[in-house]
Formats: C-alpha cells, structure tokens, sequence
C-alpha cells in the first residue's frame, strides 16, 4: 500500500443548480461503500461534504433537493474538489462556489468535474490546454463552447495534471473507484465496485457505450471510429480522417470494419444516418428537407432514395404513419 493509502480521503462537492443526481450519487456512494469495513457506511477511510456558500437546499434536475453540510471553507482541507454539473441551459453556480474553485486551483487541490461539471471548470478557464473528457452526447456543445480546450467523448475518464473529467453516468463510479485505489487501496476499491455490482475497476481509457449500431464491435479501435462517424453524423468525415484519429492506415480501417462489421466505414456511416433518419422521422416534427441535411444529406431527393432503399417506404410514408399511429 502506498504512502497514499494510509491517508484519510476528503473530498468536497459543488452541487451547480439542477446538477445531475445520477452522477452526485454514484460518487458519493462508491466513496461511503469504501469508507468503512462491513455496511456501516461510517466515514473512515473517506470523507466527504456538500459545500455551500449559504447553506441553502440545492435543486437537481430530477427535483429532489440535497441540504449542504458545510459552509464553503478553505480548498485545502479537501484531496479533491468534485463539480457536479447538470443542464447547460441551468442558472450559473453562485459565484462565491465559482471564486473557491478558483483559489482551489491556484493551490493545486485536484478539481474533478462530472458530467457538465467541466463545463464549469472550462468557462473558468481552469481546462485551458489540458486534456478534457466529456460524454459523446455533449462532445459538439463542448467544441462550440471551448475550442482551445482538447477534449476526447471516447473515453470514460481523462486523469491529466491537477483535473479529473468524466463523461457522467456511471463512468464516474469507476473515476470515484481509481481516486479510492490511490488513497485507501485496491481492497476498499474493490469492495465498492463488488457491492455496486460493477465489475473490476476501468480505466480511463475505456471506451464509452458506442451508438446502437455497434453491438458487435469488439476491436476497441472500431469502436472508436464508430463513435467518431455518429459525431459528425451531420458532416461526414472521410475514411482518411477517420483512419487517423484512430490510428489505422485507410485499408486497415477497412479490413477491420468488414471484419467487426461486414460493412465498409462508408456503408457503416449511411446505416448509422438513416438509422438516426427514421427516429427524426418517429420523434419529430422537423421537415423533410431539414431532417435530410441534419443526417448529411445534401438534397431531400437523394436522402428520399437511400432511405427507401434501405426501409423498403418513402419516409413520408414514414412520418405519415407514425401520425395516424400517436392519434389512434
């Protein structure tokens, strides 16, 4: 056990308004699960506390209200700060929680952010070129947003200097996981994923769920590049730079997706547009034309082809029956 494990881990959370109650409490109960031997849940080998600048309930998403436990004090009583983030269209955290980050960056206490907690982190410049992970579902508002921070939605975690970003959900149980491992050993670490019924601890480098398609992927390199086309579904990128991104020559790619597959990346790409084409189609309410162009297709006439091609109907025949269906 390292000098590391014999230390009691503290950590403090920032609940931004309507953060994700998914993401706090998956944390959090990895950290109680490992904090004490049997289920006691009595904070030994962990600790923790929501911090607060009043005290005040915070609200998540889901509505349920978490009551702070401690008043926003000095960032080096903690190990690590983490900031759980929720919608983007939310209230901004209070500044006097934005300042504590602040100070806690500048005396290098790790800051952890997940889900759209590194969205915060970002506007306060604390993710200026340092490696950032945030979930394929947020990967285009996080490029819009912050176009000099390099970001991978890949991966399940990304550990880099003084900042821990995940990309929510569950990945955060196996992040909460490698910080227990470091402080309280692999044991206590363990333990927490057992009685979580997780399976051993991931690495960052795990790959996140890929898109509907790609059950049976199982090159981690595919799935990769699967998650790559599904990003940039409405501006499709060429096997090149796919092929590139991943690490593969073009005809490695190729052999690999025909492998994985017995689709081409190209074939692949259309499948996964039209799949996403006939949801729009089932969900929406969005013209034709602009379902065309939000699946990369340049001209509704082509986009009506290929998807009659492939579903064997027009997708206005499509949109008309899932009408008459949802009146019926």
């Amino acid at each position: 056990m390292s000098a590391l494990a014999q230390r009691t881990l503290r950590v403090g959370f920032i609940l931004c308004p309507d953060f994700t109650l998914v993401a706090f409490s998956a944390f959090l109960d990895t950290l109680r699960l490992a904090a004490d031997e049997g289920d006691r849940s009595r904070p030994i080998h962990c600790q923790w506390d929501v911090l607060s600048p009043d005290m005040s309930p915070i609200r998540s998403s889901a509505g349920v209200e978490v009551k702070p436990t401690l008043l926003l004090t000095t960032p080096s009583d903690f190990d690590y700060i983490v900031v759980v983030g929720g919608l983007l269209e939310a209230a901004a955290c209070p500044k006097a929680s934005l300042d504590f980050l602040q100070r806690a960056a500048a005396q290098r206490i790790r800051l952890v952010g997940l889900c759209t907690g590194t969205f915060v982190l970002a506007r306060l410049g604390l993710m200026d070129g340092i490696s950032t992970c945030v979930s394929w579902f947020h990967h285009e508002a996080f490029v819009a947003r912050f176009p000099k921070v390099p970001v991978r939605s890949d991966v399940l975690y990304v550990l880099a200097e003084d900042r821990l970003t995940c990309a929510g959900g569950t990945s955060v149980v196996h992040l909460a996981a490698h910080i227990i491992e470091a402080y309280s050993g692999r044991a206590q670490a363990s333990k927490a994923l057992r009685i979580l019924i997780e399976e051993a601890l991931q690495p960052g480098m795990a790959v996140q769920p890929t898109p509907p398609l790609s059950e049976r992927a199982r090159d981690e390199r595919i799935r990769r590049a699967m998650l790559l086309i599904e990003r940039h579904v409405e501006n499709p990128v060429s096997c090149e730079f796919i092929a590139c991104q991943v690490r593969l020559s073009v005809r490695q790619l190729e052999r690999l997706f025909k492998l994985e597959l017995g689709l081409s990346p190209s074939a692949y790409a259309e499948k996964l547009r039209l799949h996403k084409a006939h949801e729009l189609l089932c969900t929406g309410k969005e013209p034709l034309y602009q379902i065309a162009i939000r699946c990369g297709y340049k001209n509704h006439s082509h986009f009506a082809s290929r998807f009659r091609q492939a579903y064997g109907t027009s997708p206005s025949a499509v949109r008309s029956t899932h009408f008459i269906t949802t009146r019926s």
